[in-house]
């Protein structure tokens, strides 16, 4: 297996997982759909961004950033007006129905799609994918090929 292939895998794995995981029933899954069609390029940056400012919060990643509490409030702001907008607005009657019939985690499972798709916009961009490469400088290919046979 190439490094460049492990790389895709785990590039796969955290965009899948980066907001958790999530079982969907039909209702759900029209919510979801509602969610990633109602938004805009802007809409899945914004939600990003605010992902972002409340993660950096962690102690482990800290460090690493330097977002401040009026750049964080204005993400909050930004996002719980678009949440808002989506909710009770652009997919009001999916939202009705995934929580009548599958619960208000239905909510929850919906958001974590759109999660999904606006981290994997975002990864998609060219420097943020060179970024991500760069760990391919680091895979030790003589062992990949011992553990997995010769790549093709």
């Amino acid at each position: 297996m190439k490094p460049t292939q492990i790389f895709r895998i785990l590039l796969f794995v955290v965009v899948a997982n980066i907001t958790g995981n999530a079982q969907a029933g039909i209702y759900t899954d029209d919510l979801s759909r509602c969610l990633v069609e109602s938004t805009t390029s802007s809409d899945k940056v914004s939600f990003v961004k605010w992902m972002f400012s409340a993660m950096a919060l962690h102690p482990a990643v800290k460090s690493f950033s330097s977002i401040t509490e009026s750049q964080r409030d204005a993400a909050n702001k930004t996002t719980a007006g678009l949440f808002m907008n989506l909710l009770t607005v652009s997919c009001k009657e999916q939202s009705q129905k995934a929580v009548k019939y599958e619960g208000r985690m239905a909510i929850q499972a919906a958001f974590q799609v759109l999660g999904q798709v606006a981290a994997g916009e975002l990864m998609a961009n060219p420097e943020v994918a060179a970024g991500l490469a760069g760990l391919n400088k680091y895979f030790d290919e003589e062992k990949l090929d011992a553990t997995f046979g010769k790549s093709e």
